[in-house]
């Protein structure tokens, strides 16, 4: 079967793919999950993370031909890891997730969305390195469908994000790579319609009636739409 490497958005981190794993491995895949720099259990100070460190952490935790999926934010990273090096990635899945367009940023594409519904909950440090969730609001945001106790165990594991990476133009990824998209219908982070914006141009489209945090709320449907990724490439 195939390999994935799982990539977390926006003040998350690794461990927020703890349930989808096993269903991976249940159909017979490899799957792994990687912080990202100043993320999780990374201890990469947040000032100096940017999205070409991003990039490295992705290609360095690959050994083989990988299928690596990237949620929200992680569209960015994913993306620029392909444009970096692509020997080792067999597809890109981008799950509820930016895709890069030429010349714009991450936060130039949210601006662009028909609405910025995660932005009321945004509270930017004073020195304007990070940002973090309003706790009040992640549940709503992020978890709106996953079982409360799941939910607040996630909240507690949220982290500060760091904003360069955010504020980088992304290089482009060779078009030989396929690309799949998985949209979250009942998304509170990024508009729906706005994903669907985004998916236009990628190899396949999936839908899943599901919050921004699919792996939390339905990881065995997950599960079945990247095995079906999997098994078209």
């Amino acid at each position: 079967m195939s390999e994935f490497l799982l990539i977390h958005g926006s003040c998350h981190g690794a461990w927020c793919w703890t349930d989808l794993i096993p269903e991976l491995r249940a159909l017979g895949h490899g799957a792994r999950a990687i912080d990202l720099p100043s993320h999780g259990v990374d201890a990469t100070p947040e000032v100096d993370v940017t999205l070409g460190r991003y990039a490295d952490a992705i290609l360095a935790a690959m050994d083989g031909p990988t299928i690596v999926v990237g949620h929200s934010m992680a569209g960015y990273p994913i993306t620029a890891a392909a444009a970096k090096d692509a020997r080792n990635i067999r597809a890109l899945v981008y799950l509820c997730a930016y895709v890069p367009r030429s010349g714009k940023s991450l936060a130039d594409m949210r601006k662009m969305a028909p609405s910025q519904p995660l932005m009321e909950a945004v509270r930017v440090a004073d020195d304007r390195v990070t940002f973090t969730v309003d706790p009040a609001q992640c549940v709503d945001k992020f978890y709106h469908d996953v079982p409360p106790d799941r939910a607040a165990w996630a909240v507690a594991n949220l982290c500060p994000q760091p904003i360069l990476p955010q504020e980088t133009i992304c290089p482009s990824a060779p078009t030989s790579i396929p690309r799949h998209y998985i949209l979250c219908t009942k998304d509170r982070t990024i508009p729906p319609a706005f994903q669907r914006d985004m998916s236009v141009g990628c190899d396949s489209t999936r839908d899943m009636a599901t919050s921004h945090s699919p792996f939390l709320s339905a990881p065995v449907a997950l599960a079945r739409h990247l095995h079906q990724i999997a098994l078209a490439k």
